[in-house]
C-alpha cells in the first residue's frame, strides 16, 4: 500500500507542476471558459491577479511537498489536504462560468487522489 501511496503523491505532484510550470501560458482543453493561459483562465472566474499568484504559489508548494513527502512523511497530511481545498476552489470556478462539466475533471481527479492521500 505505501508504494500505491507514493504513486498517488507523484501523480499529484507532478500533475501539478506540469500545468502550473509547464503548460502555465498555453492552451488546453481543460482551461475554464474560452481562455488560452493561466492568466486569461483566472480572468474568466473574475480573480485578481494576486490571487492567481497565490493559487500557483500554493500549488507549486503542496505538490513539492507531496514529493518530500516520499522521506518526511509528516509533510504529506498537510499538503494533501491543501491540494484538496483548492481542487474544490477549482471545481467550483468552473461551476461559476458554466463550464461543461468534463472541463472539471483534473480538478475532481486530483481531489480524489489527494483525498485516498489523506484518508490511507
Amino acid at each position: 500500500m505505501n508504494t500505491i501511496l507514493i504513486l498517488i503523491q507523484l501523480v499529484i505532484a507532478l500533475g501539478i507542476l506540469n500545468v502550473w510550470i509547464l503548460r502555465y501560458a498555453k492552451a488546453t482543453p481543460w482551461r475554464g471558459g474560452a481562455a488560452k493561459s493561466m492568466k486569461e483562465e483566472f480572468a474568466v472566474y473574475g480573480l485578481p491577479g494576486w490571487f492567481m499568484a497565490l493559487v500557483g504559489v500554493l500549488k507549486v508548494l503542496f505538490a513539492l511537498m507531496l514529493i518530500a513527502g516520499i522521506w518526511f512523511p509528516w509533510l504529506i497530511y498537510p499538503s494533501a489536504i491543501g491540494i484538496a481545498v483548492l481542487m474544490v476552489g477549482a471545481i467550483l470556478m468552473h461551476i461559476k462560468v458554466k463550464d461543461p462539466l468534463k472541463k472539471s475533471l483534473p480538478a475532481f481527479t486530483m481531489l480524489v487522489l489527494a483525498l485516498i492521500v489523506v484518508f490511507a
